[in-house]
């Protein structure tokens, strides 16, 4: 008598054990909770900064005998024009406060609004709407 397992059971018994292997491995996957994403927070809402008051003096203002000041770009980033009796030099400008800021000759100069007559020039004492440099320098709108 044969003592061995004939060939056929055991390939049997091998194709029924890889079959419950494979069988366990799906039922783990499948009943396995997936993993959820959170919802990605709304974007921060995003708002423009504020205009700088100092953007409505863009444009050019007027001195006596033919200086002004001309003031070109926005969002507080400015060249100031400086057109004097020796002629037009162009600065660069910043908005500081409720002030344009521009270097010239090595001293820092500050353009304000004023009136007329806060400028201290007869010439433009009845003017209501001007900027002002320093008392002796100032421009206004026609």
């Amino acid at each position: 008598m044969n003592t061995s397992t004939p060939w056929h059971l055991t390939a049997a018994l091998a194709l029924a054990l890889s079959l419950a292997a494979c069988g366990d491995r799906e039922t783990a996957d499948t009943t396995a909770p997936a993993p959820t994403a959170s919802p990605a927070p709304p974007p921060a809402p995003t708002t423009p900064p504020p205009t700088p008051a100092t953007d409505q003096w863009i444009g050019q203002w007027n001195g006596p005998e033919g200086t002004f000041v001309r003031i070109t770009g926005g969002s507080g980033h400015y060249e100031v024009t400086v057109q004097n009796l020796d002629g037009p030099r162009t600065f660069v400008g910043r908005a500081a406060g409720e002030k344009i800021e521009f270097e010239r000759d090595g001293q820092r100069e500050t353009l304000t609004a004023s009136d007329g007559a806060g400028t201290g020039m007869k010439w433009l004492a009845e003017k209501k709407d001007c900027l002002k440099v320093r008392t002796g320098e100032g421009y206004c709108r026609d």
